[in-house]
Order: C-alpha cells, then sequence, then structure tokens
C-alpha cells in the first residue's frame, strides 16, 4: 500500500512522462473554429480628447473580449486552439478559465494562410500548374517544383525548364497537394494543457483587443419658439479588425482610463504575407527584373435594390474608409454605473461587423428647455467689428428633462422652425455629468456682431478703459455675453450697463433688439498692479 507522498511522487512522475520532448510532438491538436457566444466591451482611444471624431484609418481604442466556448479534452497532454479571436489581441492579456488541467503553455500563432504563407511554406515541394488556352479553352496541368519565395518573383520548374508563374500569358494558377503546417485562415491563439481526464469543458477566454473606437453622435433639433430643443443621440461602434463578432454581447465604456501604453503598440498582430509576382518580358534574367504594374481591378457588379443591411464584412486588409454603417432599431442603450465611469449596455445582442460600424439609440429626449446665447470676449476685438460665437446652453437636470451623462461627441444643429429641418451649425461637446450646465459652440454669427475700442486715458495707473457696441441684424431680439477681461482678478468701475459676475469674470449680460445696437463704456484694473 503506498502512502501518500509516494502516490504524490508517482502522480508528478507520471506528469513529467506526459511532457517528455518525444510525446509532446503526438500531442493531440483540438481546435475550437468559433465561439458559442462572445461579449464585447469598447473603450474610447484615450488619446484623442474630448468631443474628438474616430480615426476610421486608426482606431486607436480598444475592447475586452469575453468568448464563451465549449471544448472536448482528451486524458492526457493536448494543444488547444482557439480560432478566429481579434487579430488586435493583445496575447499577454489572456485569461483562460474552465479547462479541467489549466495552461501549461500559450502561444499566438502569428503565421495566417495567404498567397505569400503557400509558396513560403511550399518551397522546394512538387506542386500543379493548372493553365487555359483562352483561344480554344483546352485546360492542362502539369507537375512543377516551386524554387523560389514570396518576396521576389515567383519561380517554378517544370519538365520545359525554369519559368517565372504567370508570365506566360495564359491564364494559369497553383494547384497545392497538401497546406503547410502552421498556416490558419484566421488568427489563433494556442495554449498547452495536461487533463487528469477526458471532459467536455465550457471555456471562457478573456483578452484585450486593440482596433476598436466608438463614439457619441448628437442631432439637436431648435424648437419653434427659440427657447427648447429636441435631443438624439446615435452611440456608434467601429471594429477595424478582420474579424466578426456575431450575435454579441455590446457594451460601452465612457470616461478616462489611465493608459501607460496604446493597444496597438503591444497588440501582436499575426502576420499575412503578400505575394510579389515579376516577370522577365525582355532578354535575359542577368538584364535585370522589371517590375509590371498590377492590372486595374475589375470594375463593381452591378447591384439592385439595396438590400436592408448591404455588407456584414469585409476582406482582410480591406481599408477602413469602406466602413459600411448599419442602423440599428430604436432600443435605447443602457445606463449603468462602473465606479468613476460609465457603462452603456445595448440590450440587445447584434453583430459588430469586420472593418464596420455599428450604430444604436443612445437617447432621445423632446422639448428640454435650452438658451441661445451669442458669446464673446472685450479683449479679442477692435474697432472693426467682429462675429460672436453662437452658444447652446441647456441644464443637465432631470426637471429639465434630460439629467443623464453625456458623452463627449459631436453635435449637428437643425433649424427646427423649417419644415425641412435645415442645418444651421456644427459642433463638438465634451463630457457632462448629472446636474452641470450643458454648452457647446455651433459656429460664429454674421448678424450679431462685437466693435471693441480703447477709450482715451488707458494705460494710466493700469486702468483701462474701453467702449463695446453689440449689433444684431436678426428680425428677432437676441441675448448676448461678453467677458469684460481675459482673467477673473479684476476691478469694474463706472460700467454704464448691467454687469454680473460669472466664473470669477466680470461679464455684460445684455438683450439686443432686433435690428439695432447695445452700448457699453466701462473701466476695469488689475488687482495686480
Amino acid at each position: 500500500m503506498l502512502g501518500a507522498f509516494s502516490r504524490w511522487v508517482l502522480a508528478a512522475l507520471l506528469m513529467m512522462a506526459w511532457l517528455t520532448p518525444a510525446q509532446a510532438q503526438t500531442r493531440p491538436e483540438i481546435i475550437s473554429p468559433k465561439p458559442d457566444s462572445v461579449a464585447v466591451t469598447i473603450y474610447r482611444d484615450p488619446g484623442r480628447g474630448n468631443g474628438g471624431g474616430m480615426n476610421l484609418s486608426y482606431l486607436n481604442g480598444f475592447a475586452v473580449v469575453t468568448e464563451k466556448r465549449t471544448i472536448s479534452v482528451p486524458a492526457g497532454p493536448a494543444t488547444i486552439r482557439f480560432a478566429g479571436v481579434a487579430e488586435g489581441m493583445v496575447a499577454v492579456s489572456a485569461v483562460i478559465r474552465g479547462l479541467p488541467g489549466g495552461i501549461i503553455e500559450q502561444n499566438r500563432d502569428k503565421k495566417l494562410l495567404s498567397p505569400g504563407s503557400l509558396v513560403d511554406g511550399t518551397l522546394g515541394n512538387r506542386v500543379t500548374l493548372r493553365r487555359t488556352d483562352p483561344v480554344t479553352g483546352a485546360v492542362s496541368e502539369r507537375d512543377a517544383v516551386i524554387r523560389s519565395g514570396s518576396s521576389g518573383a515567383l519561380v517554378v520548374e517544370t519538365e520545359a525548364g525554369i519559368e517565372a508563374l504567370q508570365c506566360s500569358g495564359l491564364p494559369e494558377k497553383v494547384i497545392y497537394q497538401d497546406l503547410p503546417g502552421g498556416l490558419f485562415a484566421t488568427p489563433v491563439l494556442s495554449v498547452d494543457t495536461v487533463s487528469p481526464q477526458a471532459a467536455t469543458a465550457e471555456v471562457t477566454l478573456t483578452y484585450l483587443a486593440a482596433g476598436f473606437d466608438w463614439n457619441a453622435d448628437y442631432v439637436v433639433k431648435l424648437g419653434a419658439d427659440g427657447k427648447s430643443l429636441d435631443l438624439f443621440s446615435w452611440l456608434t461602434l467601429a471594429n477595424g479588425n478582420a474579424e466578426s463578432f456575431a450575435d454579441a454581447e455590446l457594451l460601452v465604456i465612457a470616461g478616462t482610463l489611465n493608459i501607460r501604453q496604446p493597444m496597438q503598440q503591444i497588440a501582436d498582430k499575426p502576420q499575412a504575407t503578400p505575394l510579389y509576382i515579376r516577370c522577365w518580358p525582355r532578354g535575359s534574367t542577368a538584364e535585370g527584373i522589371d517590375d509590371i504594374p498590377p492590372p486595374p481591378p475589375p470594375p463593381p457588379p452591378m447591384m439592385a435594390a439595396a438590400p436592408a443591411r448591404m455588407r456584414t464584412g469585409a476582406v482582410r486588409g480591406e481599408a477602413m474608409d469602406e466602413i459600411m454603417v448599419t442602423a440599428s432599431r430604436n432600443v435605447e442603450a443602457e445606463l449603468e454605473a462602473l465606479g468613476d465611469l460609465k457603462l452603456y449596455r445595448v440590450p440587445f445582442r447584434s453583430t459588430v461587423a469586420a472593418r464596420g460600424q455599428k450604430q444604436v439609440k443612445l437617447l432621445g429626449k423632446s422639448n428640454v428647455p435650452a438658451t441661445l446665447i451669442y458669446r464673446g470676449n472685450a479683449d479679442g476685438y477692435d474697432e472693426t467689428p467682429g462675429p460672436l460665437q453662437i452658444e447652446i446652453r441647456m441644464d443637465n437636470k432631470t426637471a429639465t428633462g434630460l439629467g443623464l451623462p453625456l458623452p463627449s461627441g459631436r453635435i449637428a444643429v437643425f433649424d427646427g422652425s423649417a419644415d425641412n429641418g435645415l442645418l444651421i451649425g456644427q459642433g463638438r461637446m465634451r463630457d457632462y455629468a448629472v446636474g452641470q450646465e450643458v454648452k457647446f459652440t455651433i459656429g460664429e454669427s454674421s448678424a450679431v456682431q462685437l466693435a471693441s475700442t480703447q477709450l482715451p486715458g488707458s494705460g494710466q495707473k493700469g486702468i483701462e478703459a474701453r467702449k463695446l457696441v453689440l449689433t444684431n441684424t436678426n428680425p428677432e431680439p437676441v441675448t448676448a455675453e461678453i467677458d469684460l477681461a481675459a482673467i477673473a482678478d479684476s476691478d469694474l468701475r463706472k460700467a454704464s450697463g448691467r454687469t454680473i459676475r460669472k466664473d470669477g469674470k466680470h461679464v455684460w449680460l445684455v438683450e439686443i433688439p432686433a435690428n439695432d445696437s447695445v452700448t457699453l463704456t466701462y473701466e476695469s484694473r488689475s488687482k495686480n498692479r
């Protein structure tokens, strides 16, 4: 009868025997082709600032991808390959739970199946060349051996001698006898495990992935009374990877994280080796290689009536400027707290297509009280009248019909008094919390302008005397707000009109009648003098 220590030693010896190099070479491979379910949580690019738009050609946000897969694991050592992970995967962040034997070793398989990798993997081996006579349509095949890699001209050797592929003038292609080892059609994460017994396990794979981003886009329709607005927002998610995430649970995180290194820099992307075809159309190989430009792309196919969804995926390597946008159903994203951050959960599963965008309704509010203000700074103008900025303000409170965290994003403002809703301005908005006054500038006004004149006596004892003239050529009165000093630490005296203190500064808040003007004279002196 073995004691407890002896049984432990025996088990350890058996485990070491399983892991000998000879047996490691014959360990079975289990391929999990795709997840049973997936959740994608997208974080904004922390470097693009409040209100900045996404750079579709270089998405520098990231995501946390959580996959659930059902895997049948044999007893003993085995290699499990998780196919279809994101190409922007940060391999060192991968966490795998649910394998009965845990993980011994983890690898990122970096070579993707491509024309170039097929050639490199078959170098020196036999293939079949198939050629078609364009006149007769006759098809001929002959054996060949690949004699060069993908970086130069694709040279093959046949019974007729040495030749460069696709230089005969006939349509031809290469037929490979076997697929070279170590090539995968999609990015793969591989792990080695030793299971104490055969089992079917539900395995969870969680990892960080680069190449994602999201943005909030707002549409504002001003009320006909000029004192309210309708606010609508899209939540736009972008996936710059070549992999689609089908029927995924979607979440986005609003707020700024402290990221020490951009995910794009630490993502270990797989390699799809290209294939370059060159010919020697004149002379001999000793005279050098002439590069043959690629043929023009074929014209796009004729399209019938556009389907509801034009495309759900893209070819690997496709440019981001060809992203298709698919609007989702009229259901708002659900807001949840995540510490100091905010989490928006899409309340239904949806597909985030490769090289694609997805739009989901973020919020929709009607008849929100708002104010249109014309703003300027007395120090920013001279005697020549200049336009004031047009600013829209609203209180982000439940009592006003809002009371929601508003993530930063772009804004388009339309005139609600017109039947066709004409665009009157665009702007950007920073992040706003509940209870804050929301402000965003949508452009400059050519109808409301300010002229600022320095009066005699300025400069004596640090005193600055000014005269401000506001003009309004609109057919209705407007409200203007002018900062009277560039800094808050100043004294104001001899003002000829009503002023207030706001954010520590002296502000001229005045209503300008329709097709009229108003004037203010004042003196200011810095307290530091």
